[in-house]
């Protein structure tokens, strides 16, 4: 496959502002964290005793969680939240489904951080493939790049520093916080825009999540699905295509190792 799959051709932009997902898109530390969401919110409907098959309840799970990805995980959990309440189970604060989330993730990534931190692995074994290269050229060529996430900014920032992003992104480095209810992306993008008086057709996203893909696409912007296997480190996830395709993405690209492919296709005007 190549590098960059057009799947809605664009025309008449003149981008000179990008903005780039986190987890998925640039980090691969929190690679699998689907593994732990979807299990653990499956076990807290099972518990409410609907008479639903678990299997029913999973695919229930399954979709939310993929339609949200993108926005603070506390959405994922007020939705939670919503579908115990539906089912006639008791009303929790989604915060408590948030900490016990996060509090599971970390089992599963604490020892990837902890091998960055003691110098045993390198940054470059636990980012997508040639994304830093990308966003040094990107920004080369007078692109202003930011990074936003979903994730709390407390830890994007620690993991941003693990994977050696400090004051790399001119933009800046934004992440979710729990008071939060409006989608972190959204408010950045919407800042760019307006606070800097950006028009849509000069900015870019890059993302593997449905929201930002739709968000960017809907606002008139040109945005790139990034589809990576995670896992592998190389080539399509079909899974993340789809789901990328759907939510609007121009193109796809399966990491960011076509350096001068992927510039000449976004840049050109």
């Amino acid at each position: 496959m190549a590098s960059l799959e057009v799947i809605r051709p664009w025309k008449n932009l003149d981008i000179r502002y990008a903005l780039f997902d986190f987890d998925g898109t640039i980090s691969l530390i929190r690679e699998g964290w689907q593994d732990i969401m979807i299990p653990y919110f499956t076990e807290v409907l099972c518990s409410v005793r609907s008479g639903e098959s678990e299997q029913t309840l999973k695919e229930v799970v399954t979709d939310f969680v993929d339609t949200l990805t993108g926005k603070q995980t506390i959405f994922q959990c007020i939705r939670l939240d919503e579908e115990v309440v539906r089912r006639g189970g008791p009303h929790r604060d989604p915060l408590e489904y948030k900490h016990e989330y996060l509090r599971r993730l970390e089992k599963r990534i604490r020892s990837r951080k902890e091998a960055l931190e003691a110098g045993r692995e390198k940054p470059e074994d636990h980012l997508v493939p040639g994304v830093r290269s990308f966003i040094d050229v990107l920004q080369e060529k007078g692109v202003r790049c930011y990074l936003a996430s979903g994730t709390d900014e407390k830890d994007v920032l620690y993991e941003a520093h693990l994977l050696g992003l400090d004051g790399v992104f001119a933009g800046g480095i934004h992440g979710a916080h729990d008071h939060m209810l409006t989608c972190s992306k959204e408010l950045v993008i919407r800042d760019m825009l307006e606070r800097e008086g950006i028009l849509p057709q000069q900015l870019v996203s890059f993302g593997d999540g449905y929201v930002e893909v739709e968000l960017v696409a809907n606002l008139g912007g040109l945005a790139i699905g990034a589809a990576t296997d995670e896992q592998a480190r190389t080539g399509i996830n079909q899974w993340k295509r789809r789901r990328l395709i759907d939510a609007g993405a121009n193109a796809i690209i399966p990491d960011f190792r076509d350096v001068d492919g992927i510039l000449s296709a976004v840049l050109s005007r």
